[in-house]
């Protein structure tokens, strides 16, 4: 039976993962050190995440340690010889990178290269799956020529990526990433060059908003998660910049693992896919706001400030035709309103709130 390792095993994409890969009759270990809650808090802790994985799945090993730790990485995949690695661990803020530069880049871009050296020398037939994120992109997608509408801000309709999306030809360097962006471009390049240099069964996919029941959202990292959950507990909201007409695309945590098991099928080493909702599931903050209130029956108090992130995208849709003529049997199972009714019942049911 086949093994594989899942990094940030607890986390929104880790968790689903683990799932998924333990369906399909893989032996599965987590590593996750709940790092998660030393970033944001204890709202953002993946314990209960982690619970529920070992008391359910019987061929489920968690493992707390750290990517980053050499050692150890290099004696748990030379012990286990893994078919597959899907790398989820990451220091996902653009704010929390500014505060601890060094511990964003040690994570997110170290940690990589670790798993990667690992793999070169102890399972090299492994196919390797990296989650990086549009942040490489840095803020050029705000240099397009952006239309604003009454709920949000659109591209304008003569501009090549209006109908699908942006798609990976876009350059990455000359443009502001915040830090975060920056030891993602580290990692991303370097999953790249493991597998054009030597040969590893690498792919990229490059995220729009990842999301789904299971994120631990807070006010950092997680858009729709957190703003459920602010509508069900009575939090106030903070929109910061663009009147709230940012465009995001959102992809179901299950959509984005279905399309890595596609790689993992049918490996195209050294590859780069841009994924997410493209537009077939995406939203602006208002737009989203209007629909949980409409799906929950909770009202968002919320306010708008006009200074936005640092690096912050105005809009992004990810183009995902490369990877769907590549993997043409790949389909998204979830909508915008799929998505959000499935987070509203999940925060629903671990806060005690009422049922819908």
């Amino acid at each position: 039976m086949s093994t594989a390792i899942v990094t940030g095993s607890a986390g929104l994409v880790g968790s689903e993962a683990v799932r998924f890969l333990h369906d399909q009759g893989m032996d599965v270990i987590g590593i996750d050190n709940n790092l998660r809650e030393y970033f944001f808090g204890p709202d953002g802790s993946t314990r209960w995440q982690q619970e529920q994985l070992t008391g359910c799945l019987n061929r489920y090993r968690h493992f707390d340690l750290d990517i980053r730790d050499q050692e150890s990485m290099f004696r748990l995949i030379r012990e286990h010889q893994p078919s597959l690695l899907i790398h989820c661990a990451a220091q996902p803020s653009h704010d929390w990178s500014a505060r601890e530069p060094i511990t964003d880049f040690s994570v997110n871009a170290c940690g990589t290269v670790v798993l990667l050296e690992a793999l070169r020398r102890f399972a090299p037939e492994a196919v390797f799956i990296f989650v990086s994120t549009n942040k490489v992109y840095g803020d050029t997608p705000n240099h397009l020529p952006l239309v604003e509408q009454n709920t949000r801000w659109e591209l304008d309709s003569s501009h090549p990526y209006a109908a699908r999306g942006i798609d990976e030809s876009m350059g990455i360097d000359q443009t502001k990433h915040s830090l975060m962006g920056a030891s993602k471009v580290g990692a991303d390049v370097m999953t790249q060059e493991y597998g054009r240099y030597f040969g590893l069964k690498t792919g990229v996919f490059r995220g729009g908003c990842l999301t789904g029941p299971a994120h631990s959202g807070v006010e950092l990292h997680g858009f729709l998660a957190y703003l459920v959950k602010c509508a069900v507990l009575e939090r106030p909201y903070v929109v910061y910049g663009y009147k709230g007409k940012q465009v995001r695309d959102n992809i179901h945590s299950a959509d984005l693992v279905s399309a890595f098991w596609q790689f993992y099928c049918r490996p195209r080493p050294g590859e780069v896919y841009n994924i997410g909702g493209s537009r077939h599931s995406n939203c602006s903050i208002i737009e989203a706001i209007n629909r949980i209130e409409a799906l929950s029956g909770c009202r968002v108090e919320y306010s708008v400030v006009d200074q936005a992130r640092s690096g912050d995208h105005i809009w992004w849709i990810s183009d995902v035709s490369k990877f769907m003529r590549d993997y043409p049997s790949w389909k998204y199972a979830y909508n915008l309103d799929d998505i959000l009714q499935e987070i509203i019942a999940a925060v629903k049911a671990r806060t005690g709130s009422r049922s819908l």
